[in-house]
């Protein structure tokens, strides 16, 4: 199966934003669910081998979106041995903001999957990026994953990331992923003093207090280590949140605390 959808936002005459486009193909449907915000509802099985998808986001200068999913997202194995691919591609416009934070990715035993992200961010756009993977259902062994993620700001490199899960000769290594079943990671950029207003705003005061050794002055060229993550600051500016986890519940926890470490409370 080959599918595409494509969302893409503009300023409406109140100065809010208003979705421009909002086309689906199954698996893949666009569900509007508030003001600036879209929920990923998946229509179909999939991605299955030898699917082809992706989804292409625009989010227009001076606008905001937010991009959900109503459920985790089940990789399977096709009929064959090909591969099924997820292309992402984001465009973040001049003082726009997107939060893509969809629920889990799962990895299902005999699965081969490709993911491949490519975001790319004007100066002073903003960005909450969030990716969780968990390696097969109960009990399972995963299948195959590869994922790629590249993210630009004003055309520079800000963020080039790869990583393989399903190879078990790496899954088990202590310095890879030992005896977790989940990886995980959060980006956020945006200029100085943005991130955290973001930040601020997705947690408000009833979100997770950091660790001590996070609260305290902002997080400025300095990187935070917890219980199963690490947030590291980037040249962007911005900094990238990774945790590993043994279930997906932890999983959330682990990049929400390091989330909240990048700002003091």
């Amino acid at each position: 199966m080959t599918a595409r959808a494509v969302l893409a936002t503009a300023l409406g005459p109140d100065g809010r934003t208003v979705p421009a486009v909002m086309r689906s193909a199954p698996p893949i449907t666009l569900r509007r669910t508030g003001p600036g915000r879209v929920h990923l509802v998946s229509t179909a099985a999939g991605p299955l081998g030898g699917d082809d998808l992706a989804l292409d986001i625009d989010v227009a200068p001076g606008t905001s979106l937010d991009v959900l999913s109503v459920a985790s997202t089940l990789v399977l194995p096709g009929s064959g041995a090909a591969e099924s691919l997820m292309t992402v591609t984001a465009r973040v416009g001049s003082g726009a903001s997107l939060r893509f934070a969809p629920e889990p990715t799962v990895l299902a035993a005999g699965c081969r999957h490709r993911v491949a992200v490519r975001l790319e961010l004007a100066g002073d756009a903003r960005v909450f990026w969030r990716e969780e993977i968990v390696f097969g259902r109960h009990g399972e062994t995963p299948g195959r994953c590869r994922s790629r993620f590249d993210a630009t700001v004003g055309g520079r490199p800000l963020l080039r990331q790869e990583f393989t899960v399903g190879d078990p000769a790496l899954d088990a290594s202590p310095a890879v992923y030992g005896d977790a079943r989940c990886v995980g990671s959060t980006l956020i950029a945006g200029p100085p003093g943005a991130v955290l207003a973001d930040l601020r705003d997705r947690y408000g005061d009833d979100g997770p207090a950091p660790d001590a050794a996070a609260a305290g002055s902002p997080r400025t060229g300095e990187a935070v280590i917890g219980d199963g993550w690490a947030m590291l600051p980037l040249a962007g500016p911005g900094v990238l949140v990774s945790a590993l986890a043994p279930d997906a519940a932890a999983l959330r926890y682990r990049l929400e605390r390091g989330e909240a470490a990048a700002f003091p409370h």
